[in-house]
């Protein structure tokens, strides 16, 4: 019975994630389209980026700081652990990937990160499911301009493991309500920023203001495989991304 109960526990959490949270995104930025885009500072090594087309919560993913009036990227957990968690990491139940923008501000798990640590986060595109007769069917979002990458509004913490002294970086992804676009196939969507938007955004001299919907000409979106509907779809196979029909 306690064997039957672990496998439903795992199905739950594995429907919750993909459904609940906003999107699942892909990344294949190069490092030097990350700089470029982001003007890096470069006093830090070049990173030898890998193309990903699942990236899952709790992985690790890239993000922008801005500390000491220098921009870098930084790994960070996907799935923000607050400082103040006095717990070991197994024990945090909560879906913690995304914050929602109404609620960001007063949160106990997010307020203090939106006070004093934001981040960017780059991504080249995500997933979004639509119910459908047959299923949940799909859809990938990405730049309609064709730009290499969607720049989502984050926040980050570092929390230190008691039991072995580490410390970790983690981060999460702000969610808002949708375009008319995106309204079509999900009810949430990233907060995405503009390039004038990152500085306001990283020094903290702007807020809920920028935690809107993006303009209905921001993005394009297909429907892709349902292959990608599991967590467990290869995260190098490019082909999820890939335009198929639909009925």
């Amino acid at each position: 019975m306690t064997r039957f109960r672990r496998r439903v526990g795992i199905a739950v959490k594995q429907r919750y994630m993909m459904w609940v949270m906003c999107g699942r995104p892909t990344y294949k930025l190069t490092w030097e389209e990350i700089v470029a885009l982001y003007r890096l500072t470069l006093d830090q090594p070049a990173r030898n980026t890998q193309a990903r087309y699942n990236v899952c919560p709790t992985t690790t993913i890239d993000t922008i700081v801005g500390q000491n009036n220098k921009l870098q990227l930084v790994p960070m957990r996907w799935g923000l652990v607050p400082f103040w968690w006095s717990k070991p990491l197994k024990e945090l139940k909560l879906a913690t990937f995304n914050a929602r923008a109404e609620t960001v501000a007063e949160k106990p798990f997010f307020r203090e990160a939106f006070k004093r640590n934001r981040c960017l986060i780059p991504v080249s595109g995500y997933y979004e499911w639509q119910d459908t007769p047959s299923g949940k069917q799909p859809w990938y979002f990405t730049a309609r301009n064709g730009s290499p990458a969607l720049t989502i509004a984050g926040l980050w913490d570092e929390w230190r493991d008691k039991a072995n002294g580490e410390t970790l970086k983690s981060c999460t992804m702000i969610i808002t309500k949708p375009n008319e676009v995106v309204a079509e196939v999900h009810d949430r969507m990233p907060v995405l920023l503009t390039e004038q938007e990152f500085e306001p955004w990283l020094g903290g001299t702007t807020g809920l203001e920028l935690l809107k919907p993006a303009p209905d000409d921001l993005l394009q979106r297909w429907p892709v495989s349902k292959r990608v509907n599991s967590s467990r779809a290869p995260d190098d196979d490019p082909t999820l991304i890939e335009r198929i029909s639909v009925q």
